[in-house]
């Protein structure tokens, strides 16, 4: 953050040494350590939130994609299923329009299809 070097940091304290006197001096730096910590600590809570709301944000736009998606699949799916029924509803009245001979039932058809026949003979091998 800032470009402090060992030298200017001794600048520092000598002037500190100097001006505040050498009883207060420890006093003085251990509330400036405190008061640097709470700082830190303060700027990494803001960018911890700021982080957070940046997630949220992406979260929000992501769910609105997929609710959009969702939306589409759903319209295409009712779209299909009623031009499905339609079609088929189509089918039912031509099939019911083109049908007016009676249906025979299905034993009445094999019985008068079937005739007895003789069984096929079975050729001899010759040795």
């Amino acid at each position: 953050m800032f470009d402090i070097g060992f030298s200017e940091l001794m600048v520092i304290g000598l002037v500190a040494l100097i001006v505040i006197g050498p009883e207060r001096l420890p006093r003085v730096a251990r509330t400036l350590g405190h008061l640097a910590g709470r700082l830190q600590r303060y700027v990494n809570d803001v960018k911890a939130d700021i982080n957070h709301e940046v997630e949220l944000d992406e979260l929000r736009k992501m769910r609105d994609t997929v609710h959009q998606a969702a939306s589409g699949f759903e319209s295409t799916v009712h779209s299909e299923l009623n031009k499905t029924e339609s079609e088929l509803n189509q089918a039912a009245e031509s099939a019911a329009g083109v049908s007016t001979a009676p249906i025979q039932p299905a034993q009445s058809i094999e019985k008068s299809t079937e005739s007895p026949q003789a069984a096929p003979a079975i050729p001899e091998k010759s040795a």
